[in-house]
């Protein structure tokens, strides 16, 4: 598989986010500085987004302009837009910051349904909330739409869930929780674990994109390694769409840090604590296998 280096990011980057198209690359620091590069490998833009750590970046919706979301590491979110005024060159401008209150805001995901754009949010507390943006044309304008408890066994034997991390997916036809139209509240659909992998905690957590599959694929990492997830579209006679585990990868020494898809969803990204990005890809007969391997880590290029 021949490499090609498209950005090269500077000390300290602690995490980083493509745009939906794929040109722009927007990247996070321990600084709490912002970078965003373009076509070439030194950054096009960059600002001071907040005072302390980036932990994620991740870009809007392309329908909603050129912008981006920062959470930091002081457990607060800020929305920022790239905007041209008058005959200056672009920069970007701070547009809402989200508070945690008591808990910290951990991870933040877009997705559009039912022809509005959510941001859905989640916090230290197991809490997850969910924002609609009210005006297209103005990013500082959000009403919480709903607002649950995503962690059921820790408040049902603690009372009090702490959470130190969260992943989030969105899937643009249906989602793990869905919105109930007559009730105004959204529900739990399925859950995703085998009775073994109580008490295991859930690194990463990513949609396949579905073209033409009676199915849809969701990849959860956790301690154990990748778990490969088949939905079913259709509905058993509880109401609840069919669940198998078609897959456990394993592969990478230590953590897994985050999964990512390709447009097909026929290929899986996965990186994680040994500084490694493997993509992996089933064959004709529905196994699972590592494709290739590159060595980000820097000890062999």
């Amino acid at each position: 598989m021949a490499e090609r280096r498209v950005a090269e990011l500077g000390p300290g980057a602690a995490c980083c986010g493509w745009n939906h198209c794929g040109r722009r690359l927007a990247s996070g620091a321990v600084d709490g500085s912002v970078s965003v590069y373009d076509s070439h490998p030194s950054p096009s833009s960059k600002w001071q987004a907040h005072e302390q750590a980036i932990v994620n970046v991740v870009w809007l919706p392309p329908e909603y302009g050129d912008a981006v979301a920062c959470a930091c590491a002081d457990g607060t979110l800020s929305l920022w837009e790239e905007v041209a005024e008058d005959d200056q060159l672009p920069a970007w401008r701070k547009r809402k910051v989200f508070e945690g209150g008591n808990c910290r805001i951990l991870n933040v995901h877009f997705g559009l349904h039912l022809g509005s754009l959510k941001m859905v949010t989640t916090y230290s507390d197991g809490q997850i909330k969910i924002f609609e943006l009210l005006d297209s044309l103005e990013l500082d304008k959000w009403q919480l739409q709903a607002d649950f408890q995503n962690v059921m066994d820790p408040v049902s034997r603690f009372g009090k869930p702490a959470c130190t991390s969260a992943s989030i997916a969105w899937n643009p036809r249906r989602s793990i929780w869905e919105f109930e139209e007559a009730h105004q509240r959204w529900l739990p659909l399925v859950e995703l674990g085998l009775p073994e992998d109580k008490g295991d905690r859930v690194c990463a957590v990513a949609w396949a994109p579905n073209i033409g599959r009676p199915y849809e694929i969701i990849a959860v990492a956790t301690t154990k390694g990748i778990a490969i997830w088949h939905i079913g579209l259709n509905t058993n006679s509880d109401g609840r769409p069919s669940t198998e585990n078609v897959a456990l990868l394993s592969g990478h020494d230590g953590e897994v840090w985050q999964l990512e898809w390709d447009m097909g969803g026929m290929t899986l990204a996965s990186t994680g604590g040994d500084g490694m990005v493997k993509l992996w890809q089933a064959n004709l007969d529905g196994v699972w296998h590592e494709q290739a391997v590159l060595d980000c880590s820097g000890s062999r290029v």
